[in-house]
């Protein structure tokens, strides 16, 4: 059902209202800044009338002298000038203050709230749509702002004008009355009638950068599949539907600005016609007329932005939905009071009958229980849709189980309070994300290190020698997601990251997948031998990696089958015998290819 005008307008009012009060002072100045206009508007309107009625007449019909008065002329029309000016300066600075800081807040709300919510929300929602909120529905529901204190000050202007024509005159005042309220409906008519295809636009908005985004984020995969052609009618499509959909509002807003444009002379004709015959009653002077002509006339364009901020309004409230509902989701991630205790050395982790799904009818792990011992290498194996990678997300608490526990060092992971077990546990992804950054802000991410540490760190993961080649050493940027890397380069960066924090627990779900076997293998012996103070789990498929291990949990169908060392497991668990072997298989074939 279509929303009423006073739903639109009160709904309007609630959204600028939530703005005014975290920046009242700034609105209070904008506000007052365009009061001062309007009065000098109307100060200007009575001087413009004095001047006709002393100076201009007076010349004209009675051949008076006017050189007496120029003087007093020259100093009201430039104090009304620099009135004017200061006004303006005022209203505007402060109305710009009010819109871009609020728009500001409004961003880093949505960003900081984002990163509160479980990565379950994530996964419901498209990136190209949160971009379009964070963008244009932040930027388009706190547009209002700007007209706003202006629109205020207008409607003093129209309240003052017929408050004065009518002193002048009561049929002037009646006349302007009808033909102000006439307008302002007019506008508000306007503005209710185009808020429901706002809304369509506003949607349109986040559907096409959503597909913008995917065609950006998958140029690799259809440049390959040779599916570009496809890809931009699908964009094309969806362009011109928000085409038509702006075209059909700017259409209707402009008729609408058109028969407003048209009424204001209008009410001026009739204010002449009405005030001729005054004149020839007597009733009011020919200076009277001017005034409120001129009046009239420079109420022209603050009468139209009144319309200006209800069509604002429109667009605000769709947009502030949408922001809305990225703001009011509720699925927070809830931390408790533990600290950590980074200096301890390696950690147990330990899982008491886990049971998780991300769907709740399809379970991913059940009645999971590992019992690693501090300061092991223990490599996770499994066939391919397992469990492993949902294993490692819950130990690094990523996502959390539906029942049961994962333990680091007898602490549920649930009860660390916020930021603390980031300082206890890395997890290091197979997809490596980079940003745009340098080599050494990759590592770092933001904390102040010394070098000599990051350079270790770095070297231990054998990234060092690569970095060191390139153009500016680590001061190199690497480009949006380390794009000027190769795969494997990405992952030992992201390596780096993890092993210069000294976790206890460091998690590495396939994070050497795109590294040559020989270097992965290399990378995990000098991991053993660097004595690091933690306990490494790994995600393996290559045997030599498995091999590395001081044992090995065996998953399968989302359950622990096993968990041992290497050689008891191939003797005991066929299906762990059979895994390993095709493992080696596939080894063999990719080195014989290779020969």
């Amino acid at each position: 059902m279509p929303a009423t005008a006073r739903e639109v307008i009160v709904g309007g009012l609630r959204i600028v209202s939530r703005f005014i009060k975290a920046q009242p002072w700034a609105f209070a100045l904008a506000v007052t800044g365009a009061t001062l206009f309007s009065a000098a508007i109307i100060a200007s309107s009575m001087v413009i009338g004095w001047i006709t009625d002393t100076a201009i007449l007076p010349v004209l019909t009675e051949d008076v002298a006017a050189s007496d008065r120029i003087p007093a002329i020259v100093l009201a029309v430039a104090a009304i000038a620099v009135w004017k000016a200061a006004a303006i300066v005022l209203r505007r600075t402060s109305a710009g203050w009010l819109q871009f800081r609020n728009q500001q807040e409004l961003r880093g709300q949505l960003v900081g709230h984002q990163l509160d919510l479980e990565l379950a929300w994530f996964g419901r929602q498209s990136i190209g749509d949160l971009l379009s909120i964070a963008d244009n529905d932040t930027q388009r529901s706190t547009m209002v702002l700007a007209p706003l204190p202006f629109a205020t000050g207008v409607s003093l202007l129209i309240i003052g004008t017929v408050v004065l024509l009518a002193l002048l005159d009561p049929w002037l005042g009646l006349v302007a009355l009808g033909g102000m309220a006439l307008i302002v409906w007019i506008e508000a008519r306007a503005a209710m009638s185009l808020y429901p295809s706002w809304e369509g636009i506003q949607t349109q908005l986040g559907v096409v950068a959503g597909v913008a985004h995917e065609s950006f984020d998958g140029a690799l995969t259809i440049k390959a599949l040779g599916r570009e052609d496809h890809e931009t009618e699908r964009l094309r499509i969806e362009s011109d539907e928000l085409r038509d959909r702006a075209i059909y509002v700017g259409v209707r807003w402009e008729t609408y600005r058109t028969i407003i444009v048209t009424l204001i002379p209008a009410v001026s004709l009739i204010v002449l016609w009405v005030g001729a015959a005054r004149v020839d009653d007597g009733a009011i002077t020919a200076g009277d007329i001017v005034t409120s002509l001129y009046l009239l006339a420079l109420l022209s364009f603050p009468i139209q932005l009144i319309a200006f901020v209800l069509f604002d309004l429109a667009v605000t409230i769709p947009s502030w939905k949408r922001v809305a509902s990225v703001l009011d989701a509720d699925e927070l991630v809830e931390y408790g009071g533990v600290v950590a205790d980074p200096e301890s050395g390696a950690a147990s982790v330990d899982s008491n009958q886990v049971e998780f799904g991300y769907a709740l009818d399809e379970m991913v792990l059940s009645g999971v229980v590992v019992d690693v011992a501090a300061g092991r290498t223990v490599a996770i194996v499994g066939p391919t849709g397992s469990g492993k990678t949902t294993l490692t997300l819950l130990m690094a608490r990523l996502w959390d189980p539906g029942t049961g526990r994962i333990l680091i060092d007898g602490r549920d992971v649930r009860d660390f309070a916020r930021y603390e077990l980031s300082r206890e546990v890395a997890h290091v992804a197979q997809t490596a994300f980079l940003f745009d950054d340098s080599a050494l802000g990759n590592i770092t991410m933001g904390i102040d290190l010394p070098l000599a540490r990051v350079h270790d760190a770095a070297s231990l993961a054998g990234a060092h020698e690569f970095i060191e080649e390139l153009p500016e050493g680590y001061d190199t940027r690497l480009g949006e997601r380390g794009a000027s890397l190769s795969g494997g380069q990405r992952q030992r960066i992201a390596l780096a990251r993890a092993l210069v924090r000294d976790p206890r627990v460091l998690i590495m779900d396939d994070a050497t997948s795109a590294v040559d076997p020989s270097v992965e293998a290399e990378i995990l012996r000098r991991l053993r031998s660097a004595e690091l103070p933690s306990t490494i789990l790994i995600v393996a498929y290559r045997p030599s990696s498995i091999r590395l291990a001081d044992e090995v949990i065996f998953v399968d169908e989302g359950r622990v089958i096993a968990q041992g060392d290497h050689t008891s497991l191939l003797e005991s668990q066929p299906g762990y015998s059979k895994l390993v072997q095709a493992y080696e298989h596939e080894a063999a074939a990719r080195a014989g290819g290779g020969s």
